[in-house]
């Protein structure tokens, strides 16, 4: 099916509201990129922006080429993908009620995580969330026409990777603030829970919804 440059507007512009529905509503990726930017750094959060962004890149190319379609033609293979994000975001969850308070000044510096890790962790954070590749594939299928063309494809990926970018490096510049760090600081201890809940809630519900 041949658009023509113009006719890229329609779906793209659906896209785009669907996608930043999807995003500006709080889920792992947000509790995830708000605790590391307010315990570690603003760059720190800032990159683990840039993982999830990566991987909304693939969930979007994955969207394109009907991974809706492959999930219901391996239903054994959804399943698996979701028990083993589940158990990611309990291992998550889990970690955060280990974490222990700096017992002196500057044992949180080093104690920062590395940038690779938590590129990493943003990165699998998204990836490992069933619920992003069922959203983008039906996102597709409501706003892309059947036979996606190349440049349509690229243009809607490039759009929702920036969207996502955009949102989470929004969070985390937010999170980082002096303001919002010094509040995490002195609260540090609930906050850290707090999300840890947060990521087991979600990982149980992964788990258990089958």
């Amino acid at each position: 099916m041949d658009l023509s440059v113009a006719g890229y507007l329609a779906p793209l512009l659906s896209l785009a509201l669907l996608w930043t529905l999807a995003v500006v509503t709080p889920g792992p990726n947000f509790f995830n990129i708000a605790q590391l930017a307010a315990s570690q750094s603003r760059r720190h959060g800032v990159v683990a922006a840039l993982g999830v962004a990566t991987g909304t890149v693939l969930w979007g190319l994955a969207g394109g080429l009907g991974i809706k379609t492959l999930f219901s033609a391996a239903p054994t293979l959804y399943l698996g993908f979701k028990i083993a994000g589940g158990c990611y975001l309990i291992y998550l969850g889990l970690k955060q009620f280990k974490r222990k308070a700096p017992i002196v000044p500057g044992a949180l510096a080093a104690a920062r995580q590395t940038y690779l890790g938590v590129y990493a962790r943003g990165f699998l954070g998204n990836m490992t969330n069933p619920k992003s590749a069922l959203f983008v594939a039906t996102i597709f299928a409501t706003a892309m026409p059947a036979h996606v063309p190349p440049l349509l494809l690229a243009l809607a990926v490039l759009t929702m990777a920036t969207l996502s970018f955009s949102w989470y490096c929004s969070v985390a510049l937010f999170f980082a603030s002096r303001r919002v760090a010094g509040v995490y600081e002195r609260s540090r201890q609930w906050l850290d829970r707090l999300a840890g809940g947060c990521y087991l809630l979600f990982g149980v519900h992964l788990v258990a919804n089958r």
